[in-house]
């Protein structure tokens, strides 16, 4: 099979992430076995979900992992022009979602998979295949305690998120964040006699932009990223039942994204000193719970990592860069793997109406997988 061919299966299945990717997860699964891989499932906790760990040659841990999420983002209010869930070829484009972000890759691993199958490797061939990735990067974070006892630590992962098959070696982590503002009800008409939670949020939104504008101006920056400094976005608000009621409950919905020489926990810190003088100010029945509802962390690899020279070999000196999105690649290199994000496709492309690749960056990526390929067999310590 091609990757093309690959593709054009993954593609059929709709693995949105608000459904279940286990038709999937099964055809992968069977796919593997078949070619001789050890292959663990790991399932979520809903029983609906899973994602799998694979591994070709000799056992245990070493070897370079290859690693792609299975999920894809929502077609809902799109407007497509082609069946989402059917690859379609025009000339050089391929449609369909999930082409770019990321079943792409997924399909260029694991057709490396079926050229693998039968050969004699020096160090494993590793595959790691999540779920959940779109919605904050939950599903790899409940699979990784599983990595080192199923399979083994790789010495290297490479995660193919779309970068036009440039080397990304760093990328800012991400918190995201519940605010409930707890105010007093009562008739509008007295309104100035009640806390208004509304008015809390607001304040809170307004702190918010307040350490934004801060970090914009005097906190650390990376020109790396197209946005150097680390940011505050607030994405939902909302509160109240009627207009002549005063809202005793308002909810917020941000997040951070920080640097990696931007301490979460001070940024955080920051934030919560403000929705203490906010409460201070508004009196005694004003309350502002923040719970953190998920965290991914950043990556950031020297540039003189011998991953990097090693990658860079399989790619011909391809340029170095930083992405502004975040990936799974953190969570591997939280565990002690060097990670490194490279694949094809750009993420302009991804999430949009009639997403597509391009089959230059399809063969871009084959090219890459098979010098992989090569190297496990024949010149592993190359890497060391």
């Amino acid at each position: 099979m091609t990757t093309e061919d690959i593709l054009a299966q993954l593609i059929a299945f709709p693995t949105v992430s608000a459904d279940s990717n286990l038709p999937l997860i099964d055809w992968v699964e069977d796919f593997l076995h078949a070619r001789g891989f050890t292959v663990h499932r790991v399932m979520d906790s809903t029983g609906q979900k899973a994602g799998l760990f694979a591994a070709l040659g000799p056992s245990g841990p070493g070897g370079v992992m290859l690693s792609a999420h299975s999920d894809v983002v929502p077609v809902t209010g799109q407007d497509w022009t082609r069946d989402p869930f059917r690859l379609t070829r025009e000339g050089n484009q391929l449609f369909g979602r999930g082409t770019t972000d990321m079943k792409g890759f997924l399909a260029a691993m694991l057709h490396l998979a079926d050229r693998a199958a039968g050969q004699t490797l020096t160090e494993p061939l590793k595959l790691a295949i999540s779920y959940d990735e779109e919605v904050g990067c939950r599903g790899i974070a409940q699979m990784m305690p599983h990595l080192e006892e199923t399979i083994g630590l790789p010495r290297l992962c490479i995660v193919g998120e779309p970068t036009g098959m440039a080397i990304a070696h760093g990328h800012k982590g991400k918190a995201a964040y519940r605010a409930t503002c707890h105010g007093e009800a009562g008739h509008s008409a007295m309104a100035p006699r009640f806390s208004n939670a509304l008015h809390l949020g607001a304040d809170l939104v307004r702190a918010l932009r307040d350490v934004q504008a801060d970090l914009s101006a005097t906190g650390p920056q990376d020109q790396g990223f197209a946005t150097p400094c680390s940011t505050i976005h607030v994405g939902k608000m909302w509160g109240g039942t009627a207009l002549n009621i005063v809202p005793d409950l308002c909810t917020l919905e941000f997040e951070v994204r920080h640097l990696a020489t931007d301490p979460l926990d001070r940024i955080e810190q920051r934030i919560r000193d403000a929705a203490h003088h906010i409460v201070d100010a508004a009196g005694p029945s004003a309350r502002i719970a923040i719970t953190q509802e998920n965290l991914y962390p950043g990556l950031s690899l020297p540039p003189t990592h011998p991953a990097i020279a090693a990658v860079s070999a399989w790619l011909n000196e391809a340029p170095l860069m930083k992405v502004d999105y975040g990936t799974e690649a953190g969570h591997f290199d939280l565990a002690g793997v060097p990670t490194l994000v490279c694949g094809p496709g750009h993420m302009d492309q991804g999430h949009t109406a009639d997403e597509f690749i391009t089959t230059d960056q399809l063969a871009a990526c084959d090219a890459m997988l098979a010098r992989v390929l090569n190297t496990l067999q024949d010149m592993y310590p190359k890497m060391q």
